[in-house]
């Protein structure tokens, strides 16, 4: 399909002649997030297969690629079994071993993200500065252990808990953490229903970054990638935490914060079987760089933020990824800024207000689509579409040599976008301006 989701296999996205060699990739997905990776590899003239676990969601992604009722019928087709959450780490190691060449998750990378626990001790083993954290499944204990030792905490749920429950995350603000101990005391009835095990993580003060790279098995695959997530729902940093809001980033040599961090764990990756792209959040201050927690897997808005900056070919990327190789991977220099935009009732789950604004169609001023990308969308008779619950419409994106002009074409690109009450941040990137300032301080991006 051309950049319009109309069928188009002769040129890709850039107008460029397609691929050499076509292949063919299975998408193995829950509820489709990497719809826009599926499409863009359309885009380049591969055959694309997506099977959608929850198919409820009302007609998500039809019209852009071929979507199927039952995965294990085109296995034997595809050159490519993609996967792009956590949770398939089992069924992903099963057809590797059948000799399949697979890009995602593992048994090993799926615990290090589900299992904050888990996750933190294998960083601990593998050589990183670990903050102090402490696991419970009692609120009492832990209200308990905040009173004998006052101080700054964050609140984590852990494990694979329920969707209600994914924003639940707290950051003490009092010096003595009585803020905390608060919270818990009058929500501990309620939550206790719902999270089974959290964990209580010392606070750091710095500079919020994450360092990622895509893995083949054996190795990283260079260049990096250095980004700053914006995850709470309104400008400035204000209201409740969202999977994410937008991000700035861009491509890297490997650097202080790589070696520090992602770098370490190599080995336990390789040993997995692991391929596809993982991401390590961190704080990082002038006492050092501290990882908080692994994202084996996509990331969402990042894969499509990704897209903005990579000018390789992402079929022939992951084809050479999954089977072992070090493909050919070139990347933009400069800054690349992804935006989410939505509507009601995302962040929230309310699949009443959802209906309301299902189908809602999405125009455009001008009939140019560059730099957006799908999140919940269909293709009805040419004309793009909200689909799905969620009112996690689109991911605008922009790239430029320095942030403000990325800042400026992924926000003159939103401008070009009519969808009622849309919603999204105004400030994604903006503190870069301040933050860098403090990172070449500390040495880290060297």
């Amino acid at each position: 399909m051309d950049s319009n989701g109309k069928n188009g296999k002769d040129k890709d996205a850039d107008g460029k002649n397609g691929p050499k060699n076509v292949r063919k990739f299975l998408f193995i997905t829950m509820e489709s997030l990497s719809g826009d990776l599926a499409w863009q590899i359309t885009k380049e003239g591969h055959e694309v297969k997506v099977f959608i676990e929850d198919n409820s969601e009302d007609g998500l992604h039809t019209g852009f690629f071929e979507i199927v009722d039952a995965w294990e019928d085109h296995i034997e087709w595809a050159d490519v079994v993609v996967f792009d959450d956590v949770g398939f780490g089992e069924l992903a190691d099963a057809l590797r071993k059948e000799g399949k060449f697979v890009v995602g998750g593992s048994t090993y990378t799926d615990k290090l993200e589900e299992d904050r626990e888990y996750g933190q001790q294998e960083m601990r083993e593998a050589g990183m500065q670990v903050l102090p954290h402490w696991d419970f499944t009692n609120f009492q204990e832990a209200v308990e252990h905040i009173k004998a030792n006052p101080g700054r905490y964050v609140f984590k749920p852990c494990g694979a808990i329920s969707s209600d429950s994914k924003g639940i995350l707290f950051m003490s603000q009092d010096d003595d953490g009585k803020d905390l101990v608060e919270i818990l005391e009058q929500n501990k009835k309620l939550w206790a229903r719902k999270i089974k095990k959290f964990q209580l993580q010392k606070m750091a003060v710095g500079v919020e970054i994450a360092v990622g790279a895509f893995f083949n098995g054996k190795d990283f695959m260079l260049p990096i990638n250095v980004n700053f997530e914006h995850k709470k729902l309104f400008p400035g940093d204000i209201g409740p935490y969202t999977g994410e809001m937008g991000t700035l980033m861009f491509w890297s040599e490997p650097n202080e914060i790589f070696y520090s961090t992602l770098s370490k764990i190599k080995d336990r990756l390789a040993e997995s079987g692991y391929v596809g792209y993982i991401d390590i959040n961190c704080i990082a201050n002038a006492k050092g760089i501290y990882p908080l927690e692994f994202t084996s897997r996509f990331g969402y808005p990042t894969i499509s933020i990704q897209m903005e900056g990579i000018v390789s070919d992402w079929g022939e990327f992951l084809y050479g990824i999954a089977s072992g190789e070090a493909p050919e991977f070139k990347a933009k220099k400069g800054f690349q800024v992804g935006v989410v935009v939505a509507v009601p009732p995302f962040p929230f789950d309310d699949k009443n207000e959802a209906y309301i604004y299902r189908d809602l169609s999405i125009l455009f001023k001008k009939p140019n689509r560059e730099g957006v990308h799908l999140g919940d969308v269909k293709l009805v008779n040419d004309v793009w579409a909200v689909a799905g619950d969620t009112g996690y419409v689109l991911i605008v994106t922009g790239g430029g040599s320095t942030v403000e002009e990325a800042r400026k074409q992924a926000y003159s690109r939103i401008k070009n976008i009519i969808l009622q009450n849309m919603f999204y941040r105004t400030d994604i990137g903006i503190k870069w301006f301040q933050e860098s300032d403090k990172l070449h301080t500390w040495g880290y991006l060297r």
